[in-house]
């Protein structure tokens, strides 16, 4: 009998969801619907394990100027200070202020899908995010704005191995608003780019896969503190009556 302990319980989690999208791969046929689970999969997963402060979505994202992201597999947001999350039949339209990160959701890890996401994670990171006072017992004071977090999660890799000097290429060509800032390839590693003076690629192991990633998401989030408050203001510009 295994001993209960932190490790057991984090592989425990990896191979639960390993699980879970692997069944998916098998018994859904239709592209469209396979990707539609993973991605309700990986939303529930982090909903249940991000700290509450944070939502999570499929979703596009909006800003106060009229521009609009592509739709983001998984959107991390934050509601506090932005109250405007409009969702209809289904589809939400969540503002740039409150977006902390993006992530694709993708069956494998692989040339096509890496340059797919950094072309995503740029439609949001293009977007214009406004500011406005929070007030506190000190007074009031606008928040700066952070660098958005970006992420693909996968279920395996096309390329052999998996962490190999041409993913490695692949992921370092991404420049500037589609740069990829942190992955989880759930059968292979999870791996996490620190892009000072001279980029370079940190990895898991495969065993660790899902739990590095968490831990390093989390940790970012963090860093990144409380999102912006939204001028209400500069949005309801596009009333008539305002």
């Amino acid at each position: 009998m295994k001993k209960t302990n932190l490790k057991n319980l984090f592989h425990g989690l990896q191979n639960q969801m390993i699980h879970t999208l692997s069944s998916n791969r098998e018994n859904i046929d239709h592209p469209g619907a396979k990707g539609d689970a993973s991605e309700l999969d990986w939303i529930e997963w982090l909903e249940t394990y991000l700290p509450k402060r944070y939502k999570v979505g499929k979703a596009f994202v909006i800003d106060s100027t009229n521009q609009i992201s592509d739709q983001i597999d998984l959107v991390i947001y934050d509601q506090q200070y932005t109250p405007f999350v409009y969702v209809t039949k289904g589809t939400s339209y969540i503002p740039a202020e409150s977006v902390y990160a993006v992530f694709e959701v993708k069956q494998s890890f692989n040339t096509k899908n890496i340059k797919y996401a950094g072309e995503k994670f740029e439609t949001v990171r293009r977007l214009y995010r406004t500011s406005a006072d929070i007030y506190h017992l000190g007074g009031k004071g606008k928040k700066e704005h952070f660098r958005i977090l970006s992420g693909l999660v996968c279920l395996d890799s096309d390329f052999s191995p998996a962490f190999s000097e041409t993913s490695q290429k692949k992921i370092l060509d991404l420049k500037n608003l589609q740069q990829l800032d942190l992955a989880c390839v759930l059968q292979k590693g999870s791996f996490w780019v620190n892009y000072d003076a001279e980029p370079r690629i940190e990895f898991s192991t495969e065993e660790e896969a899902l739990i590095s990633f968490f831990f390093r998401l989390v940790g970012e989030l963090q860093k990144l503190g409380t999102a912006p408050a939204m001028d209400i203001e500069e949005y309801a510009k596009a009333l008539d009556s305002m």
